[in-house]
């Protein structure tokens, strides 16, 4: 194994058929898309990326940007021989669908972008990623997921779903978790590209998402050209784990189209 696949952040790789990346949300890792993963692996092929600084990718360095992340995407795929490939992102997921879109728009053959945004952030958002840095930095990663979880989930998501969030959050480190505060606050503009996405697009977005609110998401929609929008009745920020049934009937519908 050469250097450069030594840093290949860890991944999943299950299934047979066209494939699909799955890219994860922040502060979790890849394990947050096995309901996902076990149902599109009966059909599909399934990459699931514990993108570097999180999950099993925890030790390996974690880049200063979202582009980086998305050349990682492009290097996992050039290391499991796959050329083109649909891309689905959640929340910070999905910004680093878009950096993919922008770098690698040949190796797209379909885009799901779910609960995300492609406005940066404002001048109080890039305050409070600051603020959330320091207190990773005085306090570490538990305290800045209790701070987050009224945000991540709707108040009707159930206790289950609260713990699995607060495990997921609170096992990442301190310095994956900081770099990607960092790299999401300095995040470029993505809405300049919208127009220009062509490919099969669809946008998933909880109705009771107060982070990538349903607005944002029909404005998104409306932009790339072959864009569809989903919205889930009830769901908070991660529409995935609040409400799996429906989330995935979603995901379904369009991949099979």
């Amino acid at each position: 194994m050469n250097d450069n696949q030594a840093k290949l952040p860890a991944f999943v790789d299950e299934g047979q058929g066209d494939p699909i990346v799955l890219l994860h949300a922040f502060p979790l890792d890849g394990t947050m898309w096995d309901n996902e993963r076990i149902a599109l692996s009966q059909s599909r092929r399934v990459v699931v990326p514990d993108l570097r600084g999180f999950g099993r990718s925890g030790k390996l360095p974690p880049p200063g940007s979202l582009d980086e992340h998305a050349d990682d995407v492009a290097r996992i795929m050039d290391h499991l021989g796959i050329e083109r490939a649909a891309v689905a992102g959640l929340s910070m997921g999905g910004y680093i669908a878009f950096a993919f879109a922008r770098r690698h728009p040949h190796r797209l053959v379909r885009l799901v972008l779910a609960d995300t945004r492609s406005a940066p952030d404002s001048v109080d958002g890039r305050r409070g990623r600051d603020e959330n840095i320091a207190l990773v930095r005085s306090e570490g990663v538990p305290p800045l997921v209790e701070r987050l979880l009224p945000k991540l989930l709707s108040p009707k998501a159930s206790p289950e779903v609260v713990t699995r969030v607060r495990a997921l959050g609170g096992r990442q480190t301190a310095e994956g978790v900081g770099a990607a505060l960092a790299a999401m606050r300095d995040r470029p503009d993505a809405t300049p590209i919208l127009p220009g996405i062509a490919v099969p697009s669809l946008i998933i977005v909880g109705e009771a998402d107060s982070i990538s609110p349903p607005t944002e998401a029909r404005a998104m929609a409306t932009a790339i050209p072959e864009a569809e929008l989903a919205v889930i009745a009830g769901a908070g920020h991660l529409t995935n784990l609040e409400a799996p049934a429906a989330f995935m009937a979603a995901m379904l519908k369009f991949l099979d189209r």
